[in-house]
């Protein structure tokens, strides 16, 4: 049978190595022009909210929410963490992604340690056994959806290799149910390029 395409970004897998996923809150200005959704990958822009923001019914003082933007796809480009989640916002308490041009207080899975399942992209040649252990990069060709709030970010098939800058590391095939090596099969994978990582340069 052929592997469902349901490209849903980067979904954060639990008990891989932790029990609860580790995250921060982190900051999206109304200056920012990009929608984002649940699983993008996002980085810091190196600066944070220079004014307190509510989120969640509590004050956020100025300083304590570094600013994202969604990460840049392909080799050398690094990565903080994966969104899984958006503090409400008065206007609409049900939008489960974020418009552009909208102030929010993103939850992110910053974590290094935190592994990841994603959908590889439909183009190309799908990736075989011998991907595991190599290390790929990202690609945007599906938008996120409006209605479901999940991001289309999908591992690139054309770029598996070693090199060291490549976005994320391939650690196995998704064992789980009607998921099989082929085209639109889940991967589990780690940030290989990530801004939280030790002996990395600041932003």
């Amino acid at each position: 049978m052929a592997n469902a395409n349901i490209p849903s970004g980067l979904r954060p897998i639990k008990n891989s190595p932790f029990n609860e996923i580790p995250k921060n809150y982190y900051y999206v200005p109304s200056s920012y022009a990009t929608a984002l959704f649940i699983g993008d990958p996002v980085i810091k822009t190196g600066t944070s909210n220079t004014a307190a923001v509510l989120g969640d019914g509590r004050p956020f003082a100025a300083g304590s929410l570094p600013e994202i933007n969604k990460a840049t796809a392909g080799d050398a480009n690094k990565i903080t963490g994966v969104i899984i989640g958006f503090l409400a916002i008065p206007t609409n308490l049900n939008i489960a992604y974020n418009a552009a041009s909208t102030e929010r207080v993103a939850i992110v899975a910053d974590s290094p340690f935190q592994e990841f399942e994603i959908q590889e992209e439909s183009a190309g040649t799908p990736l075989a056994v011998t991907s595991v252990g190599l290390n790929a990069n990202l690609v945007f060709a599906e938008s996120g959806s409006t209605v479901t709030g999940l991001s289309g970010v999908e591992l690139d098939t054309s770029t598996p290799a070693t090199d060291a800058t490549f976005q994320l590391k391939i650690l196995r095939l998704l064992d789980a149910p009607e998921n099989a090596i082929g085209q639109h099969a889940k991967w589990r994978v780690k940030i290989n390029n990530h801004t939280e990582a030790n002996i990395v340069a600041g932003i």
